[in-house]
Protein backbone atom coordinates (compact mmCIF):
# COMPACT_ATOMS: atom_id res chain seq x y z
CA UNK A 1 0.00 0.00 0.00
CA UNK A 2 1.42 3.38 -0.74
CA UNK A 3 2.42 5.03 2.57
CA UNK A 4 -0.74 7.33 3.54
CA UNK A 5 -0.29 10.89 4.99
CA UNK A 6 -2.79 10.85 7.85
CA UNK A 7 -5.32 8.37 8.85
CA UNK A 8 -7.57 9.16 11.17
CA UNK A 9 -9.34 6.81 13.39
CA UNK A 10 -12.41 7.56 15.32
CA UNK A 11 -12.54 5.96 18.55
CA UNK A 12 -9.05 4.14 19.43
CA UNK A 13 -9.89 1.18 21.88
CA UNK A 14 -8.55 -2.28 21.40
CA UNK A 15 -9.46 -1.83 17.50
CA UNK A 16 -8.47 1.50 16.80
CA UNK A 17 -5.57 1.36 18.80
CA UNK A 18 -4.15 -1.98 16.90
CA UNK A 19 -4.96 -0.08 13.00
CA UNK A 20 -2.76 2.70 15.00
CA UNK A 21 -0.02 0.75 15.76
CA UNK A 22 0.25 -1.88 12.68
CA UNK A 23 0.31 1.71 10.90
CA UNK A 24 3.04 3.04 12.61
CA UNK A 25 5.17 -0.06 13.06
CA UNK A 26 5.22 -0.84 9.47
CA UNK A 27 5.35 2.60 8.29
CA UNK A 28 2.18 2.82 6.11
CA UNK A 29 0.96 6.36 7.88
CA UNK A 30 2.82 9.35 8.52
CA UNK A 31 0.26 10.96 10.62
CA UNK A 32 -2.14 8.73 12.93
CA UNK A 33 -4.93 10.92 14.59
CA UNK A 34 -6.50 9.38 17.29
CA UNK A 35 -10.21 10.80 18.10
CA UNK A 36 -12.35 10.03 21.19
CA UNK A 37 -14.44 11.05 24.04
CA UNK A 38 -12.15 11.14 26.95
CA UNK A 39 -8.78 12.66 26.98
CA UNK A 40 -7.55 9.47 29.62
CA UNK A 41 -8.20 6.83 26.93
CA UNK A 42 -6.04 9.30 24.16
CA UNK A 43 -3.71 9.84 26.45
CA UNK A 44 -3.05 6.31 27.05
CA UNK A 45 -2.88 5.42 23.22
CA UNK A 46 -0.64 8.43 23.03
CA UNK A 47 1.87 7.13 25.51
CA UNK A 48 1.22 3.31 24.03
CA UNK A 49 2.30 4.43 20.17
CA UNK A 50 -0.79 3.98 18.48
CA UNK A 51 -1.38 7.39 17.68
CA UNK A 52 0.84 10.89 16.96
CA UNK A 53 -1.89 13.32 17.45
CA UNK A 54 -5.31 12.99 19.72
CA UNK A 55 -8.48 15.22 19.77
CA UNK A 56 -11.69 15.41 21.48
CA UNK A 57 -13.30 17.54 18.86
CA UNK A 58 -13.81 15.39 15.70
CA UNK A 59 -14.54 17.99 13.24
CA UNK A 60 -10.27 19.08 13.89
CA UNK A 61 -9.38 15.83 14.16
CA UNK A 62 -10.47 14.59 10.66
CA UNK A 63 -9.34 18.03 8.92
CA UNK A 64 -6.49 16.90 7.22
CA UNK A 65 -7.67 12.85 6.67
CA UNK A 66 -6.53 10.59 3.76
CA UNK A 67 -8.69 8.01 5.32
CA UNK A 68 -11.12 7.95 8.07
CA UNK A 69 -11.58 4.54 10.14
CA UNK A 70 -14.44 4.67 12.00
CA UNK A 71 -13.64 2.03 15.14
CA UNK A 72 -16.95 3.40 17.88
CA UNK A 73 -19.55 1.24 19.07
CA UNK A 74 -22.04 -0.16 16.25
CA UNK A 75 -24.87 2.08 17.64
CA UNK A 76 -22.60 5.08 17.35
CA UNK A 77 -21.41 4.70 13.86
CA UNK A 78 -23.53 5.81 11.64
CA UNK A 79 -23.44 9.33 13.57
CA UNK A 80 -20.44 9.35 13.75
CA UNK A 81 -19.43 8.70 9.84
CA UNK A 82 -22.32 11.33 8.81
CA UNK A 83 -20.20 13.62 11.22
CA UNK A 84 -16.90 12.79 9.99
CA UNK A 85 -18.23 13.42 6.28
CA UNK A 86 -19.10 17.22 6.99
CA UNK A 87 -15.64 18.23 8.34
CA UNK A 88 -12.98 16.07 6.28
CA UNK A 89 -11.51 16.92 2.93
CA UNK A 90 -14.12 16.52 -0.27
CA UNK A 91 -14.01 12.71 -1.18
CA UNK A 92 -12.63 11.23 1.40
CA UNK A 93 -12.96 7.57 2.12
CA UNK A 94 -14.34 6.26 5.05
CA UNK A 95 -14.56 3.00 6.65
CA UNK A 96 -15.47 1.36 9.80
CA UNK A 97 -15.00 -1.64 11.82
CA UNK A 98 -18.67 -2.78 13.12
CA UNK A 99 -19.57 -6.33 13.66
CA UNK A 100 -23.14 -5.67 12.37
CA UNK A 101 -22.77 -4.62 8.44
CA UNK A 102 -26.49 -4.13 6.80
CA UNK A 103 -28.42 -1.20 8.65
CA UNK A 104 -24.99 0.61 8.69
CA UNK A 105 -23.93 0.01 4.83
CA UNK A 106 -27.65 0.78 4.07
CA UNK A 107 -27.54 4.41 6.09
CA UNK A 108 -24.51 5.10 4.05
CA UNK A 109 -24.03 3.84 1.23
CA UNK A 110 -25.20 7.29 -0.58
CA UNK A 111 -25.90 11.11 0.20
CA UNK A 112 -22.85 11.75 2.41
CA UNK A 113 -21.82 15.44 2.44
CA UNK A 114 -18.75 16.73 0.49
CA UNK A 115 -18.72 14.10 -1.67
CA UNK A 116 -17.57 11.54 1.20
CA UNK A 117 -17.69 8.12 -0.10
CA UNK A 118 -18.43 4.99 2.85
CA UNK A 119 -16.97 1.37 2.57
CA UNK A 120 -18.22 -0.93 5.23
CA UNK A 121 -15.74 -3.23 7.02
CA UNK A 122 -15.04 -5.69 9.81
CA UNK A 123 -11.92 -7.38 10.99
CA UNK A 124 -12.77 -10.56 12.67
CA UNK A 125 -9.69 -10.20 15.48
CA UNK A 126 -10.41 -8.74 18.85
CA UNK A 127 -10.63 -10.12 22.59
CA UNK A 128 -12.54 -9.45 25.46
CA UNK A 129 -10.33 -6.93 26.66
CA UNK A 130 -10.90 -3.33 25.61
CA UNK A 131 -8.87 -0.37 25.36
CA UNK A 132 -6.14 1.15 23.90
CA UNK A 133 -3.51 -0.21 26.65
CA UNK A 134 -4.91 -3.85 24.83
CA UNK A 135 -4.16 -2.83 21.50
CA UNK A 136 -1.57 -5.21 19.38
CA UNK A 137 -0.04 -4.15 16.13
CA UNK A 138 -0.29 -7.86 15.44
CA UNK A 139 -3.79 -8.16 16.18
CA UNK A 140 -5.07 -8.72 12.47
CA UNK A 141 -2.31 -10.92 11.29
CA UNK A 142 -3.61 -13.91 9.64
CA UNK A 143 -7.30 -13.01 10.44
CA UNK A 144 -10.20 -12.33 7.93
CA UNK A 145 -10.87 -9.13 7.09
CA UNK A 146 -14.77 -8.09 5.57
CA UNK A 147 -15.41 -5.88 2.90
CA UNK A 148 -19.00 -4.95 2.14
CA UNK A 149 -19.31 -3.15 -1.07
CA UNK A 150 -22.49 -1.95 -2.68
CA UNK A 151 -23.60 -1.26 -6.53
CA UNK A 152 -22.46 2.04 -5.76
CA UNK A 153 -18.63 1.20 -4.66
CA UNK A 154 -16.10 2.85 -6.45
CA UNK A 155 -13.24 0.29 -7.73
CA UNK A 156 -10.74 2.74 -6.91
CA UNK A 157 -11.93 2.74 -3.14
CA UNK A 158 -12.39 -1.49 -2.96
CA UNK A 159 -8.47 -1.32 -4.24
CA UNK A 160 -7.73 1.20 -1.55
CA UNK A 161 -9.26 -0.67 1.52
CA UNK A 162 -8.35 -4.18 0.69
CA UNK A 163 -4.92 -2.92 0.15
CA UNK A 164 -4.83 -1.16 3.35
CA UNK A 165 -6.34 -4.28 5.05
CA UNK A 166 -3.55 -6.42 3.72
CA UNK A 167 -1.03 -4.58 4.79
CA UNK A 168 -2.17 -4.67 8.23
CA UNK A 169 -1.42 -8.70 7.97
CA UNK A 170 -4.95 -9.55 7.45
CA UNK A 171 -6.89 -11.66 4.46
CA UNK A 172 -9.70 -10.18 2.72
CA UNK A 173 -13.05 -11.54 2.00
CA UNK A 174 -15.84 -9.47 0.00
CA UNK A 175 -19.19 -10.37 0.61
CA UNK A 176 -22.76 -8.53 0.86
CA UNK A 177 -23.64 -6.61 4.33
CA UNK A 178 -27.17 -9.52 4.56
CA UNK A 179 -24.60 -12.03 3.91
CA UNK A 180 -21.78 -10.78 5.93
CA UNK A 181 -24.26 -10.19 8.86
CA UNK A 182 -25.88 -13.64 8.60
CA UNK A 183 -22.66 -15.39 8.90
CA UNK A 184 -21.50 -13.16 11.74
CA UNK A 185 -24.41 -14.58 13.75
CA UNK A 186 -23.63 -17.62 13.76
CA UNK A 187 -19.61 -17.45 13.97
CA UNK A 188 -19.51 -14.28 16.41
CA UNK A 189 -22.76 -13.21 18.13
CA UNK A 190 -24.25 -16.96 19.13
CA UNK A 191 -20.79 -17.58 20.59
CA UNK A 192 -20.97 -15.04 22.74
CA UNK A 193 -24.38 -15.66 23.51
CA UNK A 194 -23.83 -19.12 24.70
CA UNK A 195 -20.57 -18.01 26.51
CA UNK A 196 -23.14 -15.58 28.33
CA UNK A 197 -25.59 -17.80 29.02
CA UNK A 198 -23.12 -20.26 30.32
CA UNK A 199 -21.02 -17.85 32.84
CA UNK A 200 -24.50 -16.38 33.67
CA UNK A 201 -26.02 -20.19 35.71
CA UNK A 202 -22.80 -20.67 37.41
CA UNK A 203 -23.62 -20.17 40.86
CA UNK A 204 -21.18 -18.29 43.23
CA UNK A 205 -20.74 -21.47 45.28
CA UNK A 206 -18.95 -23.06 42.89
CA UNK A 207 -16.56 -20.52 41.28
CA UNK A 208 -13.48 -21.97 42.77
CA UNK A 209 -14.34 -25.70 41.05
CA UNK A 210 -14.09 -24.20 37.73
CA UNK A 211 -11.32 -25.27 35.35
CA UNK A 212 -9.62 -24.09 32.24
CA UNK A 213 -12.29 -25.62 30.23
CA UNK A 214 -14.75 -23.73 32.15
CA UNK A 215 -12.40 -20.59 31.68
CA UNK A 216 -11.52 -20.70 28.23
CA UNK A 217 -15.65 -21.57 27.05
CA UNK A 218 -16.77 -18.69 29.04
CA UNK A 219 -13.79 -16.04 27.81
CA UNK A 220 -16.35 -13.90 25.45
CA UNK A 221 -18.73 -13.57 28.32
CA UNK A 222 -15.86 -10.62 29.25
CA UNK A 223 -17.00 -8.11 26.60
CA UNK A 224 -18.53 -5.19 27.47
CA UNK A 225 -22.01 -5.50 28.07
CA UNK A 226 -23.20 -2.42 26.26
CA UNK A 227 -21.62 -2.90 23.08
CA UNK A 228 -23.20 -6.18 23.08
CA UNK A 229 -26.42 -5.38 23.71
CA UNK A 230 -26.17 -3.00 20.69
CA UNK A 231 -24.74 -5.74 18.78
CA UNK A 232 -27.69 -8.31 19.71
CA UNK A 233 -29.86 -5.27 18.76
CA UNK A 234 -28.56 -4.81 15.41
CA UNK A 235 -28.49 -8.39 14.37
CA UNK A 236 -31.45 -9.22 16.02
CA UNK A 237 -33.15 -11.90 13.19
CA UNK A 238 -30.25 -13.49 12.45
CA UNK A 239 -28.83 -14.11 15.98
CA UNK A 240 -32.31 -15.36 16.54
CA UNK A 241 -32.28 -17.85 13.70
CA UNK A 242 -28.91 -18.69 15.03
CA UNK A 243 -30.14 -19.40 18.65
CA UNK A 244 -32.81 -21.78 16.96
CA UNK A 245 -30.27 -23.90 15.33
CA UNK A 246 -28.05 -24.37 18.74
CA UNK A 247 -30.61 -25.06 20.51
CA UNK A 248 -32.04 -27.71 18.20
CA UNK A 249 -28.88 -29.35 18.81
CA UNK A 250 -28.96 -28.56 22.29
CA UNK A 251 -31.90 -30.60 22.43
CA UNK A 252 -31.01 -33.14 20.53
CA UNK A 253 -27.85 -33.52 22.85
CA UNK A 254 -30.76 -33.43 26.04
CA UNK A 255 -32.39 -36.10 24.44
CA UNK A 256 -29.47 -38.67 23.74
CA UNK A 257 -28.39 -38.22 27.01
CA UNK A 258 -31.57 -38.82 28.94
CA UNK A 259 -32.61 -41.82 26.75
CA UNK A 260 -28.84 -43.40 26.54
CA UNK A 261 -29.09 -43.38 22.63
CA UNK A 262 -25.27 -43.64 22.56
CA UNK A 263 -25.42 -43.72 18.88
CA UNK A 264 -26.85 -40.18 18.44
CA UNK A 265 -25.02 -39.08 21.05
CA UNK A 266 -21.07 -40.07 19.46
CA UNK A 267 -22.66 -38.82 16.17
CA UNK A 268 -23.25 -35.04 18.09
CA UNK A 269 -19.68 -35.26 19.61
CA UNK A 270 -17.90 -37.03 16.94
CA UNK A 271 -19.40 -34.09 14.24
CA UNK A 272 -18.28 -31.65 16.90
CA UNK A 273 -14.73 -32.93 17.19
CA UNK A 274 -14.50 -33.07 13.29
CA UNK A 275 -15.64 -29.38 12.52
CA UNK A 276 -13.70 -28.38 15.49
CA UNK A 277 -10.25 -30.02 14.75
CA UNK A 278 -10.75 -28.44 11.17
CA UNK A 279 -10.57 -24.96 12.39
CA UNK A 280 -7.16 -25.56 13.90
CA UNK A 281 -5.81 -24.30 17.11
Amino acid sequence: MNRLENVAIVGVGLIGGSIGLALRQRGLAEKVTGIGRRQVSLRIARRVGAVTNTSIDLAKGVAGADLVVVCTPVGRIVEDVRRAAEYCPKGTLITDTGSTKRTIVEALDTGLPRKCRFLGGHPLAGGERGGPVNAQPELFNGHVAVITPTMNTRAEDFDLLEEFWMSLGSMVVQMPAAEHDRALAMTSHLPHVAATALAAIIPEQLFRLTGTGFWDTTRLACGDPSLWMQILELNRDHVLSALEEYGGTLAALHAAIRDGNQAELERILTTAKKNRDALGS
